[in-house]
């Protein structure tokens, strides 16, 4: 059976690579009927920020990425995992588990202890640039390797710091099978002797994961590119622990790029660019910097969701909307690209508009109200196809008093550019007849006033698109915007009427004519 997990640690907020990663793991689970397992990793407790694992949970709610094991998930009927290692899903709770496995690894000779201080080893640094605590540099360092059993067992009874060392053997080739990349072969003389449990009682990131990996039966993990250079390490600490056959098999995916493709969105773009980087807003407790979040910018959670999909996999088609279901149908592995993915903000917005456009008018005319307070005169009814009209312009709901408030308010402005470029005598007389037309027509949809407007054009000799946008002009004060014909539908004719004197009057004053 398939289970993966997804493993942030609560050091700010959740990244929009890190939902990515989220959610290729929920797709691949959902696509073979496994689990889906949140985890918090959260031994760097130096890193630790308050309010970041529930920005975590709220946002994989928001997207529909929920667990179905782990931290936010219901109870397990049954755990998976035995009583006295399921403590939590949450790694600082853990923490009383991963200390015998550093010690079975020192039993085997696969780890040491090391007691040198940061000040000693700045000191290595200072002194070779490219210092690295390694299988050539730990023979004349601080470490139980060089040190005597005597002298080990008196600083550890003494309560000197120690930290335990993964011992990497030298000149070996290690191989890391991945599902996306193929075989990548690492030599372990390019491998550091990395940190696994610290002084203060707690694993580090790779033999916490590890252990848990274990623990809890993941079959596959899928993770981001950047975790690819230590993934050699952690097949030595499977090899080492005795469960190489057990091994989960690897994905790392791609990185998501700067729009320019120069480098990794980081959290430090969010904002500068110019769109957001996480999908939730986010306030940091300490400086009160606000960074903005998709769902605060209008987006919908699905056409999020279907965006991110789409940077860095595809389905094999031209199809490019989704929904979360049929997503999960079709992933897979063998259409996840290995070189880094562009973001394309652009793109993200022609997302959101392919959902907004699905939309009815119930439901946008109430997005609608809730932003924007100034049309709770205004009957549902009339909003709502206020809503229908401007929504094939809009990417947005927050758009819509943009694009349609010369609609609820009639305008006290007009676009003296186009006026003074197209009006004249005969457009003058045009709409003189126009206005005493459309005050009593017999019907006013808008084939009625398409046949009005072409009637009365015939009638006074002029042609129609000589004076559209001046129509639209007269009635908006803009020069450009929705469906005129539909406009005038919604406006009524009682209404078109009354902007057209006005907006007639508004020229002769301005004596654009003579």
């Amino acid at each position: 059976m398939v289970r993966v997990r997804f493993a942030p640690s609560p050091t700010g907020p959740l990244h929009i690579g890190g939902v990515r990663t989220a959610l290729y793991n929920y797709l691949f689970a959902k696509k073979h009927g496994g689990d889906f397992i949140l985890r918090i990793e959260d031994t760097d407790r130096a890193r630790f920020v308050p309010g970041a694992e529930e920005y975590i949970l709220e946002s994989l709610k928001w997207c529909g990425i929920e667990p179905n094991e782990g931290i936010g998930a219901p109870p397990l009927k049954e755990p998976i995992i035995s009583k006295e290692n399921a403590l939590s899903y949450r790694q600082s709770e853990r923490k009383g588990i991963y200390g015998p496995f550093a010690q079975q690894l020192i039993n085997n000779g696969h780890a040491y202890y090391a007691f040198d201080t940061s000040e000693e080893l700045e000191a290595c640094r200072k002194k070779d640039s490219n210092f690295a605590y390694n299988s050539i540099s730990r023979k004349n360092l601080n470490n139980s390797l060089v040190l005597t059993e005597a002298e080990v067992n008196q600083k550890i009874s003494g309560g000197e710091p120690y930290v335990i060392r993964m011992k990497i053997p030298p000149g070996e080739e290690v191989k890391v099978n991945d599902l996306i990349r193929g075989e990548v072969v690492v030599n372990t003389l390019q491998m550091d002797d990395k940190v696994l449990f610290k002084s203060d009682g707690m694993p580090t990131y790779h033999l916490a994961n590890v252990v848990d990996d274990f623990l809890m039966k993941i079959t596959h993990v899928i993770r981001g590119e950047e975790w690819l250079p230590s993934a050699p390490l952690h097949v030595l600490l499977y090899r080492f622990l005795g469960w190489e056959n057990l091994m989960p098999k690897f994905a790392h995916l791609p990185l998501l790029l700067k729009p320019e493709g120069n480098g990794k969105l980081s959290k430090r773009d969010g904002d500068r660019l110019g769109f957001p980087v996480f999908p939730l807003q986010w306030t940091d407790p300490d400086s009160k910097e606000v960074s903005s979040g998709y769902r605060e910018n209008g987006y919908y959670p699905d056409a999020f969701i279907n965006m991110l999909a789409l940077l860095g996999w595809n389905p094999g088609t031209e199809q490019e909307i989704f929904s979360l279901e049929e997503l999960a149908m079709v992933f897979s592995f063998e259409h996840i690209h290995k070189a880094g993915a562009k973001f394309n903000p652009e793109k993200a917005k022609w997302f959101n508009q392919q959902y907004l456009w699905t939309k009815s008018a119930d439901d946008l005319a109430k997005e609608f109200l809730k932003i924007e307070p100034r049309i709770n005169i205004f009957e549902l009814d009339f909003i709502k196809k206020v809503c229908l009209l401007v929504k094939e312009k809009a990417c947005f709901v927050s758009d819509f008093w943009e694009l349609s408030h010369y609609i609820f308010i009639p305008p006290t402005g007009y676009d003296v550019e186009i006026i003074k470029k197209k009006w004249n005598e005969t457009t003058n007389n045009f709409f003189v007849v126009l206005a005493e037309n459309l005050k009593q027509p017999k019907g006013f949809q808008k084939n009625d006033i398409d046949q009005i407007i072409k009637q009365t054009a015939i009638s006074q000799n002029i042609k129609p698109g000589e004076i559209m946008q001046l129509l639209r002009v007269l009635l908006t004060g803009k020069g450009s915007g929705v469906d005129l014909l539909g406009l005038m539908e919604l406006l009524g004719n009682f209404e078109v009427c009354n902007r057209l004197v006005k907006g007639m009057e508004f020229v002769k004053e301005k004596t654009y004519i003579k």
